[in-house]
């Protein structure tokens, strides 16, 4: 069955105001619009569009006909989403499978409503989730090496002293008294790996500390604005353009100072993240299109004006070091890439269509794609308009659907592609 679904757009603070919206061909709503949900959850079932007289989510049409609609008999594994993000999200952590179901558990039975907003786990699942640009996407990314979180964190002491003596200030004076650069130095010691420790233990150990009542966490990050500005150029430009945005949109928050324990990454339209669970992170601006495992639960550290569990955060992370975030893609044929990061829950693939005539001009586009359907498939249309067939069957399927426009396709024969745009299809790993 080739089945068009929809879903209301989720209004978060840090969404777009206009490029959901633009997208799926509707008015502004006037307030922002950050994530549209396509899949099972309970959170925000996708529904059934156009064709009941009776409203009809995913989730009944799975319930009523699970060995058709579901996977292994039930709901789908993966969840599709496109993200629209016009500010920056909260320094978040997802647990793995063993931590989801004992967190959940926990709370269940200490009576923790789920609708509480000190709730940390909402399900017993595991949430690894990756991302593909639409436009271009700016991320924290996991754990870079400490040394060069040390470095730029020393420039930055050197510029508040330069800033301090430029503006005529002076050292303060008083026995309690910290100078924004003594307090970035400071901060900079903190990420200093003494003999045998190992710098896991180092970053698990600033983030408390980060958190804490030091007050040389307040002075430093009252002197980086100014900091920040006296650099200059010196500093990378993503990692410059990242401090601005998290400085104006949360200022005195300690995330700031977290996030230079982090990757700053630039993706270009096309490009992707993988975040397996356990890895630190936070989303900055973009619009992209992002799978995950069926889950809601988030542990947040800073960021967010959201609940905030650092102890449980630090418990559950993985303080390794990463060397590159990006994740690449798989060219399966013409026209069809993969994104496989090896979990059972999901995979992402994008096929991108055009006119015979026009193949010359499109060199990573084909006139016609085929697809396997072992398991149900979430698709979205992000440019032009495709038509999906299903034809190997006793009653033949077609559908055509333009740019913002979602289909389920049930497990089964194969679907063909044709058209002149672009779309990502989510399914099975």
């Amino acid at each position: 069955m080739l089945i068009f679904i929809e879903n209301t757009p989720r209004a978060y603070a840090w969404g777009s105001m206009d490029a959901l919206a633009e997208m799926l061909g509707t008015p502004p709503t006037g307030e922002p619009q950050a994530e549209l949900w396509l899949g099972t959850h309970p959170g925000s079932p996708a529904h059934v569009a156009k064709a009941t007289p009776v409203g009809q989510t995913l989730i009944d049409l799975v319930e009523g006909d699970p060995e058709r609609y579901g996977v292994a008999g039930g709901p789908l594994p993966f969840l599709l989403k496109v993200l629209a993000i016009g500010a920056p999200l909260s320094l978040q952590v997802h647990p793995d499978r063993a931590q989801a179901a004992a967190g959940f558990a926990a709370e269940e039975a200490a009576g923790i409503p789920r609708d509480a907003r000190t709730r940390n786990y909402g399900d017993a699942n595991h949430k690894p989730e990756l991302l593909v640009a639409l436009s271009e996407v700016t991320a924290l990314s996991g754990f870079r090496e400490l040394a060069e979180a040390r470095r730029e964190l020393r420039m930055l002491a050197g510029a508040a002293r330069a800033a301090d003596s430029g503006s005529g200030t002076g050292a303060a004076t008083g026995a309690d008294a910290t100078t924004g650069a003594d307090a970035l130095d400071a901060v900079a010691q903190q990420l200093e790996c003494p003999p045998g420790a190992s710098e896991d233990a180092v970053r698990r150990a600033f983030l408390p500390w980060a958190f804490g009542t030091d007050p040389a966490v307040a002075a430093a990050l009252a002197a980086l604005p100014a900091a920040a500005a006296e650099l200059g150029g010196e500093l990378p430009p993503e990692r410059a353009a990242a401090l601005e945005a998290l400085l104006a949109a949360h200022p005195g928050d300690p995330g700031v100072l977290v996030s230079l324990l982090l990757h700053v990454v630039r993706l270009a339209p096309g490009e992707a993240l993988f975040l397996p669970a356990r890895q630190l992170h936070a989303y900055l601006g973009g619009i992209a299109v992002e799978v995950m495992a069926a889950s809601d639960n988030v542990l947040r550290a800073g960021l967010t004006e959201k609940h905030i569990d650092v102890a449980e955060l630090c418990r559950v992370l993985d303080a390794g070091e990463i060397a590159e975030p990006r994740f690449p893609e798989t060219r399966l044929r013409p026209g069809l890439v993969a994104w496989r990061p090896g979990v059972p829950d999901f995979q992402l693939l994008r096929a991108r269509l055009c006119d015979r005539d026009a193949l010359p001009e499109h060199a990573d586009a084909a006139a016609e794609v085929e697809i396997p359907a072992p398991h149900p498939i979430v698709l979205v249309v992000t440019a032009g308009r495709v038509r999906v067939e299903r034809t190997a069957t006793d009653l033949a399927e077609v559908a055509t659907a333009r740019r913002g426009q979602s289909l389920y396709v049930s497990a089964g024969e194969p679907i063909r592609l044709t058209g002149a745009g672009e779309l990502f299809l989510a399914t099975v790993g």
